[in-house]
């Protein structure tokens, strides 16, 4: 069976690194830290416009773990709150003034710091 659709390329992440010219150099994986527990992150939430074209949104910084825990607290957070956002770069970005709701959601997931 065919597919009609273009399949996407699968990109490997290798740190930007495309070629060397040292002929020693060896590529090595960073290894991925792993999650702490919510008691033991130290997130810092603040209300941002900067670089946002004046629009407002909450910036949660800080997280300390995998991406896909970073990306599974973005979405349960974005659900919550009933918006859109991001998550990138160990930072999560909530659109909206919604810096009170965000904060209670986090606390009743026992993080601290905020």
């Amino acid at each position: 069976m065919a597919r009609d659709k273009k399949q996407k390329k699968i990109i490997p992440t290798n740190g930007g690194m495309v070629f060397s010219t040292n002929p020693d150099f060896e590529f090595q994986e960073q290894e991925e830290i792993e999650t702490l527990p919510n008691e033991k992150q130290n997130l810092k939430v603040s209300l941002d416009r900067k670089k946002r074209k004046g629009k407002t949104v909450v910036l949660i910084e800080n997280f300390e773990g995998k991406k896909e825990d970073l990306e599974e607290l973005a979405k349960q957070l974005k659900s919550h709150c009933g918006v859109g956002g991001s998550a990138k770069d160990g930072e999560i970005i909530i659109q909206g003034e919604l810096l009170d709701k965000v904060k209670s959601f986090l606390k009743e997931k026992g993080f601290k710091g905020m």
